[in-house]
């Protein structure tokens, strides 16, 4: 359907969900379909990048200072949020850093149109669409004018990146404006908002993200899932270990975290790690922010090494892998490119089968095997 058509179609269903003919109207008069959006929504780097290249830029030098600057220039509405949150001011701090880079790069895409745009492209329609529709909602609501709503080119918006559903359900007036306004050069609301979206979504006080492990010789690489979960003394008796050698202190049920695979740097997670995931899916986010916001408190860099021989297998690659898993046998139940829960499973059922460690990293070396 061209993308007009489609907007006709959809103005229909908008009024069916509550947005006034006028504002529909006003927002989508003149739409355009951007195909730098489309472009753009497919090479995402926290899924196209190695982990190491993506925490480099994610945690480099100057991000680490820009968030220490940041953190003791807003000190006092950031203790006044954690205070009535109970999210920790430097975890908020360190999404603002990786999401704006503290303010400063917050968007110039309408998001009108890109939402449009990414509800048309049809890869995740119904997604976009029920973006498309809270961002309308959002007009109505009079927390923005619609020259102001821009954002990133999945519809982000302001200093901490709001998706438009999360802003309808999360977002606060922390100044007392009568409006929501995480768009403007004040940040409070939207540092705000960010912290009540967390804490709304489970955020633990006092519980770290993670903690950087110690992976023991003749380590059953079977236990790091997500799934399997213990306490870290439980974990210490079997010689999972901080980097100084100590048992991790009890800050609740925590799993082992692979990133890189049996190679990399190794991680104990918390709860509060899915509750970072409520915010973007991609394990390569929610350690640079939980790193950023260790970093910014004054934390060490990560200790363990990274295989930096390795690159980041291609979309391509990454397809055929699971088209050569699946075909011996080793069933990804999905041909779709990315290297989730089923394919890790999958990747690690093939690697114990031929007497390789059973770690669940997909490398390069590990499709070259499936080759031959």
């Amino acid at each position: 359907m061209a993308f007009h058509a489609w907007v006709a179609e959809y103005r229909t269903r908008a009024i069916a969900a509550g947005i006034r003919p006028d504002v529909i109207d006003r927002a989508m008069a003149g739409l355009r379909y951007n195909t730098d959006v489309i472009q753009k929504d497919r090479t995402q780097s926290e899924f196209t990048k190695t982990i190491w290249d993506y925490l480099d830029t994610a945690v480099s030098d100057l991000r680490i200072r820009n968030g220490q600057v940041a953190l003791n220039r807003h000190r006092a509405p950031l203790d006044q949020i954690e205070a009535k949150y109970g999210v920790d001011k430097q975890i908020i701090v360190a999404i603002w850093g990786l999401e704006s880079a503290y303010g400063t790069f917050r968007g110039t895409i309408p998001v009108i149109e890109a939402m449009a745009t990414l509800a048309h492209d049809g890869r995740r329609a119904a997604f976009f669409e029920s973006q498309l529709t809270a961002a309308l909602g959002i007009l109505q609501n009079g927390d923005v004018e619609l020259d102001q709503m821009k954002g990133s080119w999945a519809g982000a918006m302001g200093h901490t990146q709001f998706m438009p559903t999360s802003f309808l359900a999360h977002a606060v007036d922390f100044t007392g404006d009568g409006k929501r306004d995480i768009w403007s050069d004040d940040a409070r609301d939207a540092l705000a908002s960010t912290a009540a979206y967390l804490a709304a979504n489970g955020w633990a006080p006092g519980q770290p993200w993670g903690v950087e492990i110690r992976i023991p010789d003749r380590f059953d690489y079977a236990q790091a899932r997500r799934e399997i979960t213990k306490m870290p003394s439980e974990w210490a008796r079997i010689g999972v270990l901080d980097m100084a050698g100590n048992p991790v202190p009890n800050h609740g049920p925590a799993s082992v975290l692979l990133p890189a695979g049996a190679k990399g740097a190794a991680f104990l997670i918390f709860a509060n790690f899915e509750v970072l995931e409520s915010y973007n899916t991609a394990d390569a986010y929610v350690i640079g922010v939980g790193h950023l916001a260790d970093r910014i408190a004054g934390g060490p860099p990560i200790q363990g090494n990274w295989p930096r021989d390795d690159r980041a297998l291609t979309f391509g690659e990454r397809i055929e892998l699971q088209e050569r898993l699946t075909g011996k046998g080793f069933d990804t139940r999905k041909i779709d490119g990315k290297i989730g829960p089923l394919t890790i499973e999958a990747v690690r059922q093939y690697q114990a089968s031929v007497g390789l460690v059973a770690d669940g990293y997909a490398s390069l070396s590990l499709l070259e095997r499936l080759r031959s």
